[in-house]
């Protein structure tokens, strides 16, 4: 990328922003040819192209991939072999990816000027936002943002959370520059990788100047939820600390964290510390609702008079949050998507920032990568499939003809594809896995509405579960009922987000294989298998559980005889056809009736004993 476009703020951004987006295919054209060129010698394109830079061999030569065909080229750059495998320029870090692959997390290739593409689109969204919402530069930004212990690759090279290594960056510690990246968290408490003691830090330093703050955010809601949670466990002691102008030690003891708030605290201020508990006891406290207090409907622009709105991903499965924030709001902050991104490449920016979630789109940027696309014949249905595939996420493959792909700007409204990519960094016609549909165009770029991420039927946080992992779990843990002469008829998912942190919810119907089996089983063997299935499952999931904090213990709920008999007929009933019903495996927020017939059915709830297993 041009280096100067980087500088690009204000009036001058939006103008680059219509030339790239009006002039979409030239862009999306020379962005392929550089990668070409730079990239044209490395191990893996030669092997396709014989080092020829044109497009259309590209096009005719090189396949579409996933991640199992790249693995074995990342895997020796991390071990230590030169990044010429795959990039022209110096593989620089390993970005750890949400997604996983055997259980282990995935490593995205990155080069030094990737931070200058993810900082090009982040200073778009204040121009953007200031269009809708002016004067965010008269106040401050309570964002909460969470950085992630790093890990090494075998050679040492450093191999973290794409956004761990954006705070670490230089071009985020230089924001503090720009009037519009006030932010009331101190570096210190940001960096630090002890959520608790993190989330302490920054929530009491967004309420220490909770006049001044004008946005509310964090990456994900379910992170934002779980702050608000922790404040409202925690209030007290926030006030506590404000009045008496001192960091509580039992609370706070990271040195880093403790040096970054003495600036926050500097003096006793019990009267912000009235202020604050009287905001949070205007509320009526008689009743409660939902697993959350009464009194706590509303309580963030109680607390944070001033902000204008929450930037936070809604989208997907982060969608589950939506009641929850509305209830912590009443209704009086819009809930914001601002952007697009992924750790193999940032997409897009949502230029109608305040439209409402359902309706958020996306529009693609062609200077992040080159973009094509897979048409799903069949919309988004084409990317579940049954536990009878027998096939691991990652290498389920779509018959895809490499002549067939769809470029950027010649994608149809209405309809849904499957995103591919192809990086600066070494990603080649790489598969995303994330599910679109065009929902219109900005100029000639168009703007897509985020479905799915492929095959995923569980998420609470960073955490995807995709049916076949499941089913492997579920399969791994009915074996500790066999001892008993019990076996499992039929189970199905859903994803908890009432609490939080949410958690899993298992529903089992057992069946008895001898007479004298016990009926339902001993608390202990039913909590064994809870454990069992979260041994099981990947290694996000086992981090998210165990390190992050971020997901609940996993639930089993056992049914009675002749619940799943009830849940098909159900389903008939609703349309549905006999000589097609398969049991879903994941029973989603939409589908209220066939929840309630479950819980209905509910014998006992039993839930995992401890943590699972999980190392760095």
């Amino acid at each position: 990328m041009d280096g100067k476009k980087l500088e690009y703020k204000g009036e001058e951004a939006l103008k680059e922003l219509e030339r790239l987006t009006e002039q979409a295919e030239e862009v999306q054209e020379k962005i392929l040819k550089e990668i070409l060129t730079r990239n044209g010698v490395t191990e893996y394109l030669n092997k396709y192209l014989g080092g020829a830079t044109d497009i259309s061999d590209f096009k005719r030569r090189v396949p579409v991939i996933t991640y199992s065909q790249i693995r074995p080229y990342i895997q020796k750059i991390a071990n230590g072999e030169d990044s010429s495998l795959i990039s022209g320029h110096p593989i620089t870090e390993m970005l750890i990816s949400s997604g996983t692959s055997g259980g282990e997390p995935k490593l995205m290739p990155s080069i030094s000027e990737d931070l200058d593409r993810r900082t090009y689109l982040y200073n778009l969204i204040i121009p953007i936002m200031n269009q809708y919402v002016p004067g965010l530069d008269e106040g401050k930004a309570m964002y909460l943002y969470f950085a992630k212990a790093e890990m090494s690759t075998p050679s040492g090279m450093p191999a973290r959370p794409v956004l761990t290594s954006y705070y670490k960056s230089k071009h985020f510690k230089c924001r503090a520059r720009d009037p519009y990246n006030d932010f009331t968290s101190p570096d210190g408490a940001i960096l630090c990788t002890d959520s608790r003691q993190s989330m302490y830090c920054q929530l009491l330093a967004g309420l220490v100047h909770r006049r001044q703050v004008l946005r509310l955010g964090a990456v994900f809601a379910s992170a934002f939820l779980r702050a608000v949670a922790f404040l409202e466990r925690n209030w007290t002691r926030f006030c506590d600390d404000i009045r008496s102008g001192r960091l509580d030690p039992s609370v706070v003891t990271d040195p880093a964290c403790r040096s970054a708030m003495s600036d926050i605290l500097p003096a006793p201020n019990p009267i912000l510390a009235d202020d604050i508990e009287a905001a949070i006891c205007s509320g009526d406290e008689e009743d409660r609702g939902g697993g959350r207090s009464v009194c706590w409907k509303g309580i963030l622009p109680r607390l944070w008079p001033r902000a204008k709105y929450i930037e936070v991903v809604v989208t997907g499965s982060m969608s589950q949050y939506i009641p929850a924030l509305e209830f912590y709001t009443a209704g009086k902050l819009p809930l914001v998507c601002t952007m697009y991104a992924s750790s193999e490449c940032y997409f897009g920016v949502n230029i109608n920032p305040l439209s409402k979630p359902a309706d958020v789109a996306y529009t693609l940027l062609p200077n992040m990568a080159y973009f094509e696309f897979i048409e799903l014949e069949n919309g988004a249905q084409q990317y579940y499939h049954s536990e009878e595939d027998g096939q691991d996420d990652d290498d389920q493959e779509l018959i895809v003809s490499k002549d067939k792909l769809v470029d950027l700007v010649n994608v149809k409204l209405g309809r849904y594809y499957e995103l591919v990519a192809t990086t600066f960094a070494g990603l080649y016609r790489y598969r995303i896995g994330d599910v679109l549909q065009v929902v219109g165009f900005h100029n000639r770029a168009p703007q897509f509405r985020f479905i799915c991420r492929r095959n995923v039927i569980l998420s609470i946080d960073n955490d995807k579960t995709n049916e076949e992992d499941l089913h492997k779990s579920v399969s791994a843990a009915k074996r500790l009922l066999e001892p008993y002469n019990l076996l499992l008829a039929e189970y199905t998912s859903y994803a908890d987000t009432s609490t939080v942190p949410g958690h899993y919810v298992l529903f089992w119907e057992i069946a008895a294989t001898s007479p004298d089996a016990a009926l339902p089983p001993e608390a202990r063997v039913v909590e064994e298998c809870c454990a069992a299935v979260e041994e099981s499952l990947d290694y996000v999931y086992r981090r998210c559980r165990a390190f992050d904090k971020s997901v609940g213990p996993l639930e089993i709920r056992m049914v009675e005889q002749g619940t799943f008999e009830g849940l098909m007929d159900l389903v008939i009933s609703q349309g549905g056809s006999i000589n097609q019903y398969k049991t879903p495996r994941c029973i989603n927020g939409d589908s209220s009736s066939a929840l309630a017939l479950l819980d209905s059915r509910v014998t006992a709830c039993f839930y995992s004993p401890r943590d699972p297993v999980w190392t760095p």
